[in-house]
């Protein structure tokens, strides 16, 4: 049995899977920090760890995310637009169109029926539609992260958040709190404004059936419920038991496995 490993070095989390043929033997997910070397090489260990394998058992690695060149045992490192095609279309392998929503960027990518990347749109440039700026909104409502998937399904009408930048968007949330209105409605509002900016990436792309999410926001069901109203469709959602957030780290383990072969 070929042993391959995924590490994907993220914004805030980082993964690592670890494969034997085609069947997950470990998954780790943890923090992000300054060091990305040390991190990969901590969560790494913590995988070989769960996994019960020593380093040397392992064929070939591959680094992707955020830091992927950063990650020093890898023998490549892989964009994460290829790798979490790969990971989405290895849980559902009707996938066409994937949508990861990470710490620092968004990406919308079109995949063909083997998990290829063909086509992609990214937003790197501005936290707006991305965990990041779900992280921010949270600190000012004091209100943790499953706060705010929870939230969206209390009874009030979405606030329309009008700015898209961050910073003003904060402005505008925190002179809401002050006129006294109630907060399901405010998180309602911005689940709604990052779901407007991700649902104009999709249509660029163009969205084929099945739409997957991956990445630590699909864990909201609160944004799951507003990229669906603003798209007008249904997201497709991973087997029971397929954490969406270490999609790219697994693919990063299915492509450390075809090279492995290819050698």
């Amino acid at each position: 049995m070929m042993i391959t490993a995924g590490v994907d070095i993220g914004s805030t989390a980082s993964k690592s899977v670890i494969l034997g043929g085609d069947k997950i033997l470990a998954q780790v997910i943890g923090s992000s920090s300054t060091n990305p070397a040390k991190t990969a090489q901590e969560i790494y260990q913590q995988a070989l760890k769960q996994a019960g394998i020593n380093e040397k058992d392992v064929a070939f690695v591959v680094g992707t995310g955020y830091g992927r060149a950063q990650v020093p045992f890898a023998n490549a490192n892989i964009s994460e637009l290829s790798c979490h095609g790969r990971g989405a279309h290895y849980f559902l392998n009707s996938s066409r169109t994937v949508l990861d929503i990470g710490g620092q960027d968004t990406k919308v990518i079109s995949i063909d029926p083997n998990g290829n990347l063909l086509d992609f749109a990214m937003n790197d440039k501005c936290a707006a539609g991305t965990g990041r700026f779900l992280e921010m909104m949270a600190r000012v409502l004091e209100l943790g992260l499953t706060q705010l998937g929870e939230m969206h399904f209390q009874e009030g009408e979405p606030c329309v958040i009008g700015n898209m930048c961050s910073v003003f968007a904060e402005s505008e949330v925190i002179n809401l709190v002050n006129e006294g209105v109630p907060l399901p409605r405010i998180v309602k509002g911005l689940h709604h404004s990052l779901a407007g900016r991700v649902a104009s990436m999709v249509k660029r792309v163009g969205m084929e059936p099945e739409l997957v999410i991956t990445g630590g926001v699909a864990k909201n069901r609160g944004v799951i419920d507003a990229i669906e109203s603003k798209l007008k469709a249904k997201t497709t959602g991973f087997p029971q038991g397929a954490d969406p957030q270490i999609v790219g780290a697994l693919g990063a383990a299915l492509i450390a496995k075809d090279q492995a072969q290819a050698k």
